[in-house]
């Protein structure tokens, strides 16, 4: 592993592979140069996720929490804050090295003007005051369209709204935010911590598909991980992993992990028809894990060969999804990998389980994915290797 420069004079992370090209003579050896540094379509610089010396790499998941539900209400900003109170009680016991918003980050189908973004910066909040690195994905309601509630078009009338800071009328015309705008707005707001980015034009309107390569903390060996992001849709279009992305994560996989050498997981919201194929029937019971099976997989539309495409690759070790606030299980698929639901984090959205979050660890020596899920009141549940040996 080392450094290069590019035609631009940018220093990128190269790995430099070596493989035999007959067994009867392995002094013939072809080098492969692949470049691993991650180039972004906002026309910024992300560098590279690293592990700490001598510490695992640690993420926290934070699904579905549904910031700006009824902000009219005294109930809606309250619920808001018990979700800031959970994700603090989870970052203040784990102390993750990098945190994923797993999409429904907001409700905003109940978001009535064009302010999204200042829920979702308050979602953020906890995350980016501790000065953890992060990146987010969109659930199907983080750009919705506004539902007027019957009760606006009662005698009551429309309650005041609270309009974007300087805005013109355009401001409260109930046009909401879109999926390019937020991750904007977010990494306008993010004091360089955010390593979220905006697809490729060409997967549109599919919008955040991109990934992340961690680090080891030692330059001369290979890359820990690589984390990938795919938006499922819903909201504005679809609940769908397009033909178009799924080409996007073929080319992109097989450049950066040409021999499948690097271990893979993957994060979407809505989970894959994949997930009621080894769903529990009614107690969780191994090979899954887990503490609540409470409701039906609700899963895409379509996923056009995605899950087929990933099975195939002995690289990719785990899926992580949302979307379900009353299933946090994790179970194995076909035997090659495991396919696992976070756990509800925020007080917005359906359901009064317990609230908490989903925690993966990345060990280097040896190598070993773990995770468990850590509640709101300290406890800790669930764990399972996710690494088969």
């Amino acid at each position: 592993m080392r450094y290069m420069k590019d035609n631009n004079n940018n220093k990128k992370l190269v790995d430099i592979y070596y493989y035999s090209k007959s067994m009867k003579k392995p002094s013939l050896f072809q080098i492969i140069i692949i470049v691993l540094s991650i180039p972004t379509t906002t026309g910024r610089t992300v560098g590279n996720l690293r592990v700490r010396e001598g510490s695992p790499f640690k993420i926290a998941i934070f699904a579905d929490l549904h910031f700006g539900e009824d902000t009219w209400t005294d109930w809606g900003p309250g619920q808001d804050v018990n979700s800031v109170n959970v994700m603090s009680a989870v970052l203040d016991a784990e102390t993750p090295d990098f945190v994923v918003y797993l999409g429904d980050v907001v409700t905003a189908n109940n978001i009535a003007i064009q302010n999204a973004s200042l829920f979702w910066d308050k979602a953020i909040s906890p995350t980016r005051d501790r000065g953890i690195p992060w990146a987010t994905l969109f659930g199907n309601h983080d750009d919705a369209s506004f539902v007027w509630p019957l009760d606006w078009l009662s005698s009551s009338g429309i309650p005041p709204l609270r309009c974007p800071a300087a805005s013109d009328d355009d401001g409260c015309t109930f046009r909401g935010t879109t999926r390019v705008e937020l991750i904007q707005e977010e990494i306008k707001s993010s004091n360089a911590l955010s390593y979220s980015m905006i697809s490729p034009k060409e997967l549109w309107p599919s919008v955040s598909n991109y990934v992340l390569l961690v680090e080891s903390s030692d330059h001369s060996k290979p890359p820990v991980a690589l984390l990938y992001f795919l938006d499922s849709g819903g909201g504005s279009y679809p609940e769908v992993i397009s033909n178009a992305q799924v080409e996007w994560f073929k080319t992109k996989s097989n450049t950066l992990n040409p021999y499948l050498r690097i271990p893979e997981l993957i994060f979407w919201h809505i989970p894959s028809k994949a997930y009621k194929k080894v769903a529990p029937r009614l107690w969780i019971t191994k090979p899954c894990v887990g503490s609540i099976n409470k409701e039906k997989v609700v899963a895409q539309e379509a996923e056009n060969g995605m899950m087929r495409v990933l099975e195939n690759r002995s690289s990719v070790k785990a899926v992580f999804v949302g979307h379900n606030h009353g299933l946090d299980w994790c179970c194995p698929y076909k035997d090659k990998l495991w396919l696992c639901f976070a756990r509800h984090t925020g007080y917005g959205g359906y359901g009064n389980w317990p609230r908490g979050s989903r925690i993966l660890e990345i060990s280097e020596m040896p190598f070993r994915i773990k995770t468990w899920i850590r509640m709101e009141d300290g406890s800790v549940h669930s764990e399972v290797n996710l690494t088969y040996d």
